[in-house]
């Protein structure tokens, strides 16, 4: 009988290779501040985002803690728990687990999101405690959202302080409670459902434009997994099972690589003009340039930054940070990237 929580292959995906390689990155690096999928139905957004599963590293948490703290999360650990109303394991027990997609769905209430109050407790007996929400769980994990453009304001306004600040409070009953709140934010949108509100856009690290396989022989290759997967989505995994092992071997050894990883001051100025060029405000994008290079680097197992990791960072970090005429599209940004590189690669420092 099918396994009906199969999960597809992230190595079984056909092309979008651009989109693969923005999620992979900000697998091996977090502090990317995760990525935005911009594209038509049916090409295959969802599908890749679900299949990290597939390849994600595994962390050290303690166990039975809902929010997945670190070891050097340990010290809020008993405040945290006492919270929650549950027993506290002195010292705490620690085990691996790998990290995990949360998924919010776009009609989440803001308590669903960020936590509520055990009202139902509070009556009977009086104590006050927590019920911790998707925040919580998305903690050194991956948070995704479907359909983000569709989010109702008040759910943005939360994300947005949760991912500037690292934290989330929950204010209820005269009770106020934070907990650690880091996550990388990845979400997908069809841009013909409207478009995001620029504070939300700007949080994206990176932004990838999808569209629908144009080779024939790509869109049959869809079609043969496809049906194969609906058939023995077992057998389908078993086939790729090689290939995201040594995705997930890749990510692991970057991870490692990262901090090993340099870059020249002729680099850096090639990363600044990248940015005056195209007139991006502020430097969040220069700097978000920086870490997606050392990345790319990182992944492809170099300790030092090339120019061609410079070009590549910049075609994902900077499409959704160039100041757009009227009717201009995010995706008609690439080009304006791609010149900009040229321009800076002949200038020098």
């Amino acid at each position: 009988m099918k396994n009906k929580t199969a999960v597809y292959p992230f190595a079984a995906i056909v092309g979008q290779d651009k989109l693969k390689l923005a999620l992979i990155l900000n697998i091996i690096n977090p502090t990317l501040s995760g990525v935005l999928i911009r594209g038509e139905k049916g090409t295959a957004k969802s599908t890749a985002v679900r299949a990290l599963a597939d390849i994600l590293p595994e962390i050290e948490v303690i166990r039975g803690d809902p929010f997945g703290l670190s070891p050097d999360e340990a010290e809020i650990y008993e405040d945290l728990s006492i919270a929650l109303g549950r027993p506290v394991t002195s010292p705490p027990v620690f085990e691996r687990r790998k990290v995990r997609v949360v998924e919010l769905p776009v009609g989440a209430t803001e308590d669903r999101v960020v936590g509520s109050m055990d009202l139902e407790r509070a009556l009977k007996t009086g104590e006050k405690r927590v019920e911790p929400g998707l925040l919580a769980q998305a903690h050194r994990g991956i948070l995704y959202v479907d359909e983000v453009n569709l989010l109702d304001d008040h759910v943005v306004d939360v994300l947005l302080d949760s991912a500037a600040m690292g934290v989330n409070t929950l204010e209820r009953e005269g009770v106020s409670f934070s907990h650690p709140a880091s996550f990388t934010l990845v979400g997908t949108m069809n841009p013909e459902e409207g478009e995001l509100r620029p504070q939300l856009l700007d949080r994206f690290g990176l932004c990838v434009n999808v569209g629908g396989l144009t080779d024939l022989d790509s869109r049959v290759e869809v079609l043969e997994r496809r049906a194969r997967f609906d058939s023995d989505p077992e057998g389908l995994a078993l086939e790729f099972a090689g290939r995201s092992q040594q995705i997930a071997d890749s990510i692991q050894r970057a991870r490692q690589l990262i901090g090993q990883v340099e870059i020249d001051r002729d680099s850096l100025y090639k990363i600044a003009r990248f940015s005056l060029e195209l007139g991006v405000d502020g430097h969040r994008g220069d700097i978000i340039i920086l870490k997606a290079a050392k990345t790319l680097a990182a992944y492809r197992n170099r300790t030092k930054v090339e120019a061609s990791d410079i070009q590549e960072a910049a075609e994902l970090a900077l499409p959704h940070r160039v100041r757009r005429q009227p009717l201009m599209e995010i995706s008609d940004n690439l080009q304006s990237v791609r010149r900009a590189g040229a321009r800076a690669e002949g200038t020098g420092a």
